[in-house]
This record gives structure tokens, sequence and C-alpha cells, in this order.
């Protein structure tokens, strides 16, 4: 075979037709945006339980200094 022969057979003329590379490059569009939302969703999930930890860790902390004021109240209190 000779390289005009290789080309002709390497050659899709559809490759070239513009409505095919656009179609292409919408579902690559579509594909990215799913993804891009899946790791969004991933996020926000995962800031959301940060969130509830923060909440907690806030609770706890005003919760131990209550019960710290309570404890220093009830020793001076007879």
């Amino acid at each position: 075979m000779t390289d005009t022969q290789d080309f002709r057979l390497a050659y899709d003329p559809k490759m070239f037709d513009p409505a095919v590379r656009i179609e292409a490059n919408e579902r690559l569009a579509a594909l990215q945006f799913e993804m891009l939302n899946t790791r969004l969703d991933r996020i926000e999930e995962a800031m959301e339980r940060l969130e509830k930890r923060l909440w907690l860790t806030v609770f706890g902390v005003a919760a131990a200094i209550l019960t710290q004021a309570f404890q220093s109240f009830m020793t001076v209190t007879p």
C-alpha cells in the first residue's frame, strides 16, 4: 500500500462534517456539566456534614461553659 491509499482508508468524510462536530461537542459539554454537577453535589453534602459538626461543637462548648458557670454558682451559694 502506498501513503495515498492509507490516507484514503483513514479519511472519514463524516469526521469533517460541521453538524457531527457540533453534536460531539454538545455531548461532551453535557457530559462535563453532568460531572461538574455531581462534584458540586458531593461538595454540598460535605459542607452540610461539616456545618452539622460545627454546630455540634459550638453547642458542646456552650454547654460546657454553662455547666462550669452553674457549678461555680452552686459552690458559692449553700
